[in-house]
């Protein structure tokens, strides 16, 4: 099972969901980073559960630093984490190991690791797994703001109800300030709307999608490469590691098939400073793979929550027959409020990994860094 990432900011990520314990490593970090552990924790909090719209599962999400950490900052060495589970129910998934839940990975998992995989609240496929990379997340954030670089999402939609989006030319870093809450919409009228499609659906046993737009602000211009370790593929190759991730778009994304060339480039400008810009913004602040000065931003599909509690059609492995299954446990009937904070976090990783490329070495940024 692979589970590292990066080439400049390398992480490995470890646990199951009802194992003793998940936890992250990191490797490449800047020796010297002061770390707000504050922050660390409000970040931690963001993605716990915070009411019907969630699982019912309570984890104190409480990261402890084994490693990499001295006396208020990074040392420049590994810097590990472990979040340990306590809150588990793992009798309500028996069943699994023989009748897969549809939607869910409870086959493909069986099939790529022979049956050898912990099943148990998903094992290592499970959501749980977001935990450490939000905490990863909360440390890049704190590496990329004192270079002016800031990181925001809000819900972009859930089901039929639609938020505003981000103004993608003239947007304003601090309104992420507004977008901690636990229904982020930019238009707060459609909190309440939202709020009540996700409880239908937990009425009725279901469970609804959505989608997540998020923004990178302060990200000079140069940073990436033209094919394998573009700025898309980069954040791409971290989006798709969130569970219920479907699909990812960059600027006006998929609205540019329908589009005439003459719509879609954007014009090249001089802003009040002289530095060049563009007066739109629809390739998302990236073109030829490489940042462009511009917002970078992107929206990410989040498909509905696999298990639900309707009855549905599924085998018996064992038994070589079709079977009706109604599953137990605790799941969030809509995950698209506790997967922004994931995709900011993902962001930060990824903008990191760019910043870090381009810099070449660490020690010319802790350098810079002391001098504050």
């Amino acid at each position: 099972m692979s589970s590292f990432w990066g080439k400049n900011l390398k992480l490995s990520l470890f646990g199951e969901s009802h194992a003793n314990a998940i936890g992250i490593v990191i490797d490449g970090l800047p020796a010297g980073l002061l770390l707000d552990e504050e922050k660390i924790a409000e970040e931690m909090e963001r993605r716990k559960p915070q009411s019907s719209l969630s699982t019912a599962r309570k984890e104190a999400d409480r990261p402890e630093i084994l490693s990499g950490f001295f006396n208020g900052r990074t040392t420049g060495t590994p810097l590990s984490a472990v979040i340990y589970n306590g809150n588990t129910r793992s009798q309500d998934y028996t069943s699994l190991q023989d009748v897969p839940r549809p939607g869910h990975a409870d086959y493909t998992g069986k099939i790529r690791y022979g049956g050898f995989q912990d099943f148990r609240g998903g094992g290592h496929f499970s959501g749980r797994l977001t935990a450490p990379l939000v905490f990863a997340g909360s440390l890049c954030k704190q590496f990329l703001s004192p270079l002016g670089i800031e990181i925001g999402a809000h819900i972009a939609n859930i089901g039929a109800v639609k938020d505003t989006g981000f103004d993608p030319v003239t947007l304003d870093p601090e309104m992420f300030l507004s977008l901690k809450g636990e229904l982020p919409f930019l238009d707060r009228e459609k909190a309440a709307a939202a709020r009540q499609t996700a409880e239908d659906a937990a009425k009725n046993g279901d469970s609804v999608g959505g989608s997540i737009e998020c923004a990178i602000t302060g990200l000079k211009a140069g940073l990436g490469d033209p094919f394998f370790d573009s700025a898309e593929s980069v954040l791409s190759s971290l989006l798709f590691s969130i569970p219920a991730v479907k699909g990812v778009e960059f600027g006006a994304g998929f609205r540019m098939c329908e589009a005439y060339g003459s719509e879609t480039n954007d014009p090249f400008v001089f802003d009040e400073t002289g530095a060049v810009k563009t007066a739109s913004n629809n390739n998302g602040g990236i073109l030829g793979g490489i940042t462009n000065g511009m917002p970078l931003i992107f929206r990410t599909a989040i498909k509905p929550t696999a298990s639900i509690y309707q009855k549905q059609q599924s085998v018996s492995l064992s038994k070589k027959e079709s079977v009706t299954l109604q599953i137990q446990g605790r799941h969030d009937p809509c995950i698209v409020p506790r997967a922004v904070p994931v995709v900011e976090a993902v962001a930060a990783i990824a903008a990191t990994e760019l910043v870090l490329a381009e810099q070449k070495t660490a020690d010319r940024w802790t350098s810079e860094y002391n001098k504050k």
